[in-house]
C-alpha cells in the first residue's frame, strides 16, 4: 500500500511520530517538498531526533529514504544532519539514502536574500532565512542549479557564474550589498558534491520501480495545508505544494498510485511565524499551552502560537486534500483543562462562514464560532485502547470527526513511539 501523510494545519501537527510509527511496515519513504525549514522530531526512548531534510524513517533499519524533486536541498544542511546521525552511531548508506537528481540546491544567495526581504516588508511572513523561498523563485524563472548540475563542474561553473553575474548587480542596486566571489562558492559546492554523488539517482525511475516491484511506499510531506502555496495563508505560506497535490509534481509517482491519505491534526491548533490566527488564545492560556506541549520550532526554536482547534480550517483541508483517515496528536495536553473549545464556525460582520474564507480581512478580523466541551481532567497517557478513555475525552474525539467528516483512526496521548491508540 502506497499512503501519504500530511499536516492539515501550519504544519508542525506531530507528523514525525506518526511517519516513524508508519514506515516500520513499508519499504520506501518519500520527502516530497520543503527544505531545510521544515522539522519533523522523533522520540526514541531518551533519544530525541529531528529532522530537517532527511526523512524520519532513517531511523529505521533496512528502510530506503528517499528524498525527491520537489525538495529544495541545502547541501550543508544535508551533509551536517547526516554527520550528526552519524556521530550517534547511525551509518546512512547510498542504498538507503536517495537523492533526486533533478531536485534544486539552495545558494548562499538565496540565504542571504530571504534574509534581506524579509527585514525590508512593511508586513513581514516570518520565514525561517534557509533560503527556501528564493530557491523556489529561481526554479521557476529558470535559473536553478539542480543537483545533477552540481554533479557536473563543467555545467555547474558556467551556472553559477551565470547566476552571480545577475545576482551580484540585484544584491548591489537594490540593497547596497556587496556581491559573492565565484572561486570560494564554487570550491564550497564542488567539495559538497563529491560527498553526495554516491547518492544521487533518479528517484522518480527508483520509486516508481519499487512501486512495480510490490513494495510499499509512504510519502511524507513537510510543513501543513494552511502554509501550501495556493490554499493556506497566502502570502503567510512556504513556497511549495504542501497538500497532497504535491506528491506527483515532487516525486514523481502518478496520483493514480496513492492508496490511502492520512492527515495529522493537533487536538488544538499552531502555527509559526506571522499570519492570521482565528482561534489564537489569550496570552496567559497560550503560555499554559505552549509549556504543557513544548511548543517551540523543531528548526527555529521560535515558540508556537496556540489555539483552539479549528474545524473550519481542517474541514477545508480535508477536502481540498481528500483525506482518508485523521491522525490526533498531543490529545494529553489537554488533559487538565476544565473546558475545551471547539471553533465551528466564523462569524465576521454579521455573516456566518462555515467554510474558509480567502479573503485576508475577513480571517483577520472574523470571530471564531465555539461550541464548548467538558475535559476530562485526568491523565491519559498510559492508555492504549479508545474505549477506555475517559468518555469526555471520547466524546471531543468524536466531535472533531462529525465536524471535520473524516474518520479519525489514530490518537496520540504522549510524545513517546508506543504513547498512541490505534481505533
Amino acid at each position: 500500500m502506497n499512503i501519504v501523510v500530511v499536516g492539515a494545519q501550519w504544519g508542525d501537527e506531530g507528523k514525525g511520530k506518526l511517519i516513524d510509527i508508519l514506515s516500520k511496515d513499508v519499504d520506501v519513504t518519500v520527502r516530497y517538498q520543503g527544505g531545510s525549514n521544515a522539522g519533523h522530531t522523533v522520540i526514541v526512548g531518551k533519544e530525541h531526533y529531528v529532522f530537517h531534510l532527511l526523512p524520519s524513517a532513517i531511523l529505521r533499519k533496512g528502510k530506503v529514504c528517499v528524498i525527491g524533486n520537489g525538495v529544495v536541498v541545502d547541501p550543508k544542511a544535508l551533509l551536517e544532519e547526516m554527520d550528526g546521525l552519524q556521530k550517534r552511531g547511525i551509518k546512512i548508506s547510498p542504498r538507503q539514502l536517495k537523492i533526486a537528481v533533478n531536485s534544486h540546491v539552495v545558494m548562499p544567495y538565496h540565504r542571504i536574500l530571504d534574509g534581506l526581504r524579509e527585514k525590508m516588508r512593511e508586513h513581514r511572513i516570518g520565514t525561517t532565512g534557509r533560503g527556501i523561498g528564493p530557491c523556489y523563485a529561481d526554479k521557476v524563472t529558470r535559473c536553478g542549479i539542480r543537483m545533477i548540475d552540481l554533479m557536473n563542474p563543467r555545467v555547474f561553473s558556467v551556472k553559477l557564474k551565470d547566476n552571480l553575474r545577475e545576482k551580484n548587480e540585484y544584491f548591489k542596486k537594490v540593497f547596497g550589498q556587496k556581491g559573492f566571489a565565484f572561486e570560494g562558492i564554487y570550491n564550497e559546492y564542488m567539495a559538497y558534491a563529491r560527498r553526495l554523488k554516491p547518492y544521487v539517482c533518479d528517484t522518480a525511475l527508483f520509486v516508481n520501480r519499487s512501486i512495480d516491484d510490490k513494495k510499499s511506499v509512504l510519502f511524507e510531506g513537510a510543513q501543513g495545508a494552511f502554509l501550501d502555496i495556493d490554499f493556506g495563508t497566502y502570502p503567510y505560506v512556504t513556497s511549495s505544494n504542501t497538500t497532497v497535490g504535491g506528491v506527483a509534481s515532487g516525486s514523481g509517482v502518478a496520483p493514480t498510485k496513492i492508496d490511502k491519505v492520512i492527515a495529522a491534526v493537533k487536538a488544538y491548533t499552531t502555527r509559526v511565524g506571522e499570519g492570521p490566527f482565528p482561534t489564537e488564545f489569550d496570552h496567559k492560556m497560550e503560555e499554559e499551552i505552549r509549556a504543557k506541549g513544548k511548543e517551540f520550532g523543531a528548526t527555529t526554536g521560535r515558540a508556537r502560537r496556540c489555539g483552539w482547534f479549528d474545524s473550519v480550517l481542517v474541514r477545508y483541508a480535508a477536502i481540498t486534500g481528500g483525506f482518508d483517515e485523521l491522525a490526533i496528536m498531543k490529545l494529553d495536553v489537554l488533559d487538565e483543562l476544565k473546558t475545551i473549545r471547539l471553533c465551528t464556525s466564523y462569524k465576521y460582520k454579521g455573516k456566518i462562514f462555515t467554510d474558509y474564507p480567502h479573503d485576508y480581512e475577513v480571517l483577520c478580523g472574523a470571530k471564531p464560532v465555539y461550541v464548548d466541551m467538558p475535559g476530562w481532567q485526568t491523565p491519559i497517557g498510559s492508555i492504549r485502547e479508545f474505549r477506555k478513555l475517559p468518555p469526555k475525552a471520547r466524546d471531543y474525539i468524536e466531535r472533531m470527526q462529525e465536524l471535520v467528516g473524516v474518520p479519525i483512526t489514530y490518537i496520540s496521548i504522549g510524545s513517546e513511539r508506543d504513547e498512541i491508540i490505534v481505533r
